[in-house]
């Protein structure tokens, strides 16, 4: 090989070395945008701060999912597989989640909403999935999530399903033992 020839494969690699890097960086903004878009990861149209006043005239269904990551072996399940809510109103919807293991775990709850152009329209007050959730051996938890259906909802989606995936955290956040049992020591 000539050093003509090295220096234009030199030159070819180090362009495409920062080629990579930039789009490793634009990733980031690039999966946000996705997630937003598809209502993907728990990307919703976030807490509501705003009030209406609901619209008895429109009924959407809401469809609710739980499923559990591969390694995740909690129970887990919404108290009703769907509802029918007005557009404006405040609702709620109670999962339950229980450790049947041994031993004490961590877990995080996210949420995805489809179809896509629905989650824009999906106000979380108050969810879950917000915050990571500990349960000792044989635990049970009722946690609730309060949604608003906006009204400006297109009026060709009837139909919406709020999705969760449980994950396994205990890993990368070990549970705090309870405070009786700390007490106890």
């Amino acid at each position: 090989m000539d050093g003509l020839s090295l220096k234009r494969l030199v030159t070819r690699l180090l362009l495409l070395t920062v080629v990579m890097f930039a789009f490793g960086f634009a990733l980031v903004p690039i999966y946000d945008v996705m997630c937003k878009a598809f209502g993907i990861n728990g990307k919703t149209g976030g807490q509501y701060a705003g009030t209406q006043v609901s619209d008895p005239s429109r009924s959407v269904r809401v469809q609710f999912m739980s499923t559990n990551a591969g390694d995740m072996s909690w129970e887990f399940h919404s108290t009703a597989d769907q509802i029918e809510v007005n557009p404006g109103a405040v609702n709620q919807m109670v999962f339950i989640a229980r450790n049947p293991t041994r031993h004490a775990m961590s877990a995080q709850a996210i949420p995805s909403i489809t179809p896509a152009e629905a989650a824009a329209y999906f106000h979380k007050t108050e969810c879950f999935c917000f915050t990571q959730q500990v349960l000792q051996p044989g635990e049970r938890i009722e946690m609730p999530v309060r949604f608003i259906v906006d009204r400006d909802l297109p009026e060709s989606v009837k139909h919406l399903t709020l999705a969760y995936t449980l994950f396994d955290i205990t890993a990368r956040h070990p549970p705090v033992a309870p405070a009786a049992t700390q007490a106890a020591r």
